[in-house]
């Protein structure tokens, strides 16, 4: 599991798709975090709570005296989580990325709801796209500030 986490002043997600070819809003956010997750085949739920923890507990937000010192609920910030299966493109050969070690859908989406349904639990706004819809995300981020996080126990958690 790997979720690319930005610290922003605001965010979106809109979502195209034939029936609205100009595209419907399907969430917004004023100062909090946005998460783009991928999910590798492999990755199991319990890093999916693990996680929702840090991303809850991760002090990122500056303080008084402008260090970063408090979480995103210690703020009341807003989370936006966009899956982003491209998080997991394999661009080492050639010049078209391969999926071939990305979760399957089915799978993939189960685990992109429990990390929204682990996330709500905070009492929080959360806001998402859909999964697997075309989706344009508009950030107006802050810092900026912009974390890789993947669990340890993840198949696709760096070693050593």
């Amino acid at each position: 599991m790997r979720i690319v986490l930005q610290r922003v002043r605001q965010a979106s997600v809109t979502v195209y798709d034939e029936k609205q070819p100009e595209g419907r809003l399907t969430g917004d956010i004023s100062q909090g975090l946005v998460l783009l997750v991928g999910f590798r085949d492999g990755d199991q739920t319990e890093s999916v709570s693990r996680l929702a923890k840090k991303i809850l507990e991760l002090r990122i937000f500056e303080d008084d005296r402008s260090k970063m010192n408090r979480s995103v609920q210690d703020i009341g910030g807003g989370l936006l989580v966009v899956s982003q299966f491209t998080l997991y493109g394999d661009t080492r050969k050639g010049r078209r990325p391969s999926f071939t070690g990305t979760m399957p859908p089915e799978e993939a989406e189960k685990m992109y709801q429990r990390l929204i349904d682990l996330l709500s639990g905070s009492g929080l706004k959360i806001a998402s796209g859909v999964f697997g819809a075309k989706m344009k995300v508009e950030i107006i981020n802050d810092g900026p500030v912009t974390f890789l996080l993947e669990d340890e126990m993840s198949p696709s958690a760096p070693t050593g």
